[in-house]
């Protein structure tokens, strides 16, 4: 199993200026470090992949999903620019030779409200036609996207494993899977062993390995042995990595709801995390 960092954990948005955190995470000890990609521009991917090769340090890619990027969005305009992103950042997991893309794909962090049946039909037709298009536009690349359920107070589309199933079972696409998210199932799944033996090693393409608080990884009361009881026993081999949010921009700490330190310093998360997940995962 290889483990991975986030760079949310140090800064948001990522960009060159710190092209550094590369360096580091390979230092401390993890496989891969997980670029989570707010503003492609910003972004300089060949000095990246190049920096990162030399390291022999891993890439995955990671999205993020405002207003404007909401494929489920009333507005056509925020649809297609959802659509628009989630085919640049495939392009990019491929150059950088991240074997996923994942996040939310299906709609804007922080849409929770109240609508009709009627409306909610509607948004999720048009987030599966415009999965149906990406899955296509991923398997070309040779990416699978992964879409990650989030808790209630982050989203009022997919919170659950089965509604995530539910969603990628009707796009029918090998080249959409899910992502799942150990803080978020803390919140919305009855059993998370179960959870995860029900998406099974076909489906889960990708698991972010976050605390009860998205604090560091072992200080909260989440179910390690359990979870990696059913990681071991379904056959996962990918990545297990960890996203939380040490510096969160204005707009992501509202989306996020993160109004506090998680730890006392971002290195010392990281340290600390990856000590613990060294430590879990190689129990049998």
């Amino acid at each position: 199993m290889l483990f991975g960092a986030s760079t949310f954990i140090w800064v948001s948005p990522f960009s060159t200026a710190n092209i550094d955190l590369l360096t580091k995470v390979k230092n401390m000890g993890y496989d891969i470090i997980e670029i989570a990609v707010e503003d492609t521009s910003i972004i300089d991917w060949t000095l990246i992949k190049s920096i990162a090769a030399d390291l022999d340090l891993k890439i995955t890619v990671s999205g993020a999903f405002g207003l404007e990027r909401d494929i489920s969005s009333t507005e056509p305009e925020f649809r297609e620019l959802g659509k628009q992103y989630i085919i640049d950042c495939i392009k990019i997991a491929q150059d950088v030779g991240s074997p996923i893309f994942g996040g939310p794909v299906y709609s804007a962090v922080g849409k929770t409200r109240i609508v009709s049946e009627e409306q909610k039909k509607q948004e999720r037709a048009w987030c599966v036609e415009t999965l149906i298009e990406i899955g296509q536009i991923a398997g070309e690349h040779g990416v699978v996207v992964g879409l990650e359920p989030l808790n209630r107070f982050e989203t009022d589309m997919v919170n659950t494993v089965d509604q995530a199933l539910s969603i990628v079972q009707e796009v029918s696409s090998p080249n959409l899977k899910i992502v799942l998210d150990t803080f978020h199932s803390n919140i919305e799944e009855k059993d998370i062993p179960a959870s995860i033996r029900k998406i099974g090693k076909e489906l889960l393409c990708h698991v972010q390995g976050n605390e009860s608080d998205r604090g560091t990884p072992g200080t909260g009361h989440l179910e390690w042995e359990g979870i990696r009881d059913a990681l071991f026993e379904i056959g996962y081999d990918g990545a297990v990595v960890i996203e939380t949010f040490g510096q969160p921009s204005k707009e992501l700490a509202r989306a996020a709801c993160i109004w506090r330190p998680l730890a006392n310093s971002a290195d010392e998360l990281a340290t600390e995390g990856l000590a613990f997940y060294k430590k879990m995962f190689s129990q049998t």
